[in-house]
C-alpha cells in the first residue's frame, strides 16, 4: 500500500520543519541479537573461514584500535561489503624476539593454514577456494575471487618500541564477460551497490562529485587523538554516528590568514572531495538524475562576535539525512529524501593554540508515513420492516375468533340436547 504514498518534496526552505516534527533523540544502542546465516552473505556478516589443521570454523578478522591509546584489539569480525581500513598499535618489550615470535608480525599469519567460505554453510567446508582480504564477490553467487599484499618495512630492534599497523578490506563486484563485448574493469573502477533499490541498513551511503560516484565520509581520528590526514570514516546508512579529533594548526597565526584556516577546516571536515549529491537509493546510476537529491549546504557566517582579532571557523559538521520507506509493506525500501550539511562555528582568537577540536554528527531521521490500514470483511446489519410479521398477526386473530365461535356453537348445542331429552 505504501505505492500510494508520495513521499514528500524536501526543499532548503522547509527542511528544518521536518527536522522538527520528525527529528528525535539518536544514538541508540546497538542490538544485541546475533546474526543469522542463509545461503549466501548478506551485507554486515561476519566472513567465515575454516581451520583445516584443527577443524575449527571461525571468522576472518580485522586488526582495530581499542580506547586512547589506540592500542590493537584481534578480535574484531570483518563484515561482509564492509570495506574499510583501520589502523592500530602494538607495543614491543623486546623487537627483536617479538619480530620472529609474535604472530602479529608474521605475514604468513594472516593468510596461511585457513580458508575463506564462499558461502556461509557451515556444513560445507570449500577447500579449493583462494584466500582473501581483497574479496571479490558475484551477488547471491558468493564469493569468486580473493588476493592479500602486504607492505613491509625495517625497523630497528630496540627495546620498548612501537609499531602502527594498517589493515584494509575491500570488496568489489564481479562483472560478467558478455559475448563479443572485452570489459575491462579493475576494483577501482567499481563500486557496489548499496542495496537493491532501497538502501541496505550498514550499506555506505553513495554521492557524487562531478559525476564520478564514492562513499560519504567523515573525519576519523588516529591512536593519539589526531585527525587523520589519509584515512577517513564511511557514513553507513542507517547508522547515527558521532567522531571528533584535533586538527594541528600553525602556532602562529595572523589575522590575514583567517580564510586560509577557515578552508583547512571546512575541507578536514568535508573531505578532499566535496559531496554535491547524494544517491537516493542504494542502487543508484551515476547518468539517471532523477536518482539523485543536491545536499543542503549550510556554512557559517564569517563575521566574529565582539571579537576584533577573531577568526569565525567551522568546528562541527552535522549531516543531517532525511529518509522513508516506499513500496510494499510487505517489503518497503529506503529511500532518502534530502541531506544537509549543517556547519557550525565558533570564534577563533590570535594568536590560537595549536590543535582545534573538530566534530561531525550524521543522524538518519525516519520520515515514513504509513498508509492507513486495510478494513476488515464488512458486517451484516439486518433491518427488517416494521410490519413485516402482519399477515402471521392477522392469521392468528382470525383463527383465534374461528375457536371462539365453534365453543359457543357447542355449547348452546349441549343446551338444546339437555332440554329435548328432559
Amino acid at each position: 500500500l505504501n505505492y500510494f504514498q508520495q513521499p514528500q518534496d524536501i526543499k532548503e526552505s522547509d527542511f528544518s520543519k521536518f527536522l522538527e516534527k520528525y527529528g528525535r533523540h539518536s544514538f541508540l544502542a546497538p542490538s544485541q541479537v546475533q546474526p543469522s546465516f542463509s545461503a549466501f552473505y548478506r551485507a554486515g556478516d561476519p566472513i567465515l573461514i575454516y581451520f583445516d589443521s584443527s577443524s575449527v570454523l571461525s571468522t576472518l578478522r580485522q586488526p582495530v584500535k581499542m580506547g586512547a591509546s589506540g592500542l590493537c584489539v584481534d578480535g574484531n569480525p570483518a563484515g561482509f561489503l564492509d570495506s574499510k581500513s583501520t589502523s592500530c598499535t602494538r607495543i614491543f618489550a623486546n623487537l627483536s624476539k617479538s619480530c620472529v615470535t609474535d604472530p602479529a608480525l608474521d605475514a604468513a599469519s594472516y593468510y596461511r593454514d585457513f580458508t575463506v567460505l564462499k558461502v556461509p554453510v557451515n556444513d560445507t567446508i570449500v577447500r579449493s577456494m583462494k584466500v582473501i582480504y581483497e574479496i571479490e564477490f558475484g551477488g547471491t553467487h558468493g564469493i569468486q575471487s580473493v588476493s592479500v599484499q602486504f607492505k613491509v618495512s625495517n625497523i630497528s630492534a630496540n627495546s620498548g618500541s612501537s609499531l602502527q599497523q594498517h589493515f584494509t578490506l575491500h570488496f568489489w563486484v564481479s562483472a560478467p564477460i558478455l559475448p563479443g563485448l572485452l570489459l575491462s574493469l579493475t576494483p577501482s573502477h567499481t563500486l557496489p551497490r548499496s542495496g537493491n533499490p532501497g538502501y541496505i541498513t550498514g550499506a555506505p551511503l553513495l554521492i557524487a562529485n562531478s559525476g564520478a560516484m564514492q562513499h560519504m565520509s567523515i573525519l576519523r581520528s588516529e591512536g593519539d587523538g589526531s585527525c587523520s590526514q589519509f584515512l577517513r570514516h564511511t557514513v553507513q546508512f542507517g547508522r547515527n554516528t558521532r567522531t571528533g579529533c584535533k586538527l594541528s594548526l600553525s602556532p602562529i597565526l595572523e589575522e590575514s590568514n583567517c580564510s586560509y584556516i577557515q578552508q583547512k577546516l571546512y575541507r578536514a571536515l568535508q573531505g578532499m572531495n566535496r559531496a554535491e549529491d547524494l544517491a537516493m537509493t542504494g542502487s543508484a546510476h551515476s547518468t539517471q538524475a532523477e536518482e539523485w537529491t543536491a545536499i543542503l549546504i549550510q556554512n557559517c557566517s564569517v563575521q566574529a562576535v565582539n571579537c576584533t582579532s577573531c577568526c569565525m571557523v567551522p568546528v562541527t559538521l552535522e549531516i543531517q539525512i532525511l529518509w522513508t520507506k516506499v513500496g510494499l509493506l510487505s517489503n518497503p525500501q529506503a529511500q532518502i529524501l534530502g541531506a544537509r550539511y549543517f556547519y557550525r562555528c565558533r570564534p577563533l582568537k590570535f594568536p590560537s593554540r595549536s590543535t582545534v577540536p573538530l566534530t561531525t554528527v550524521v543522524t538518519f531521521i525516519d520520515m515514513t508515513e504509513w498508509p492507513e490500514l486495510p478494513r476488515g470483511q464488512p458486517q451484516m446489519h439486518w433491518k427488517l420492516p416494521f410490519d413485516i410479521f402482519f399477515p402471521f398477526k392477522v392469521a392468528l386473530n382470525l383463527e383465534r375468533s374461528y375457536r371462539d365461535y365453534l365453543a359457543v356453537c357447542f355449547l348452546l348445542i349441549l343446551i338444546i340436547a339437555s332440554i329435548l331429552c328432559f
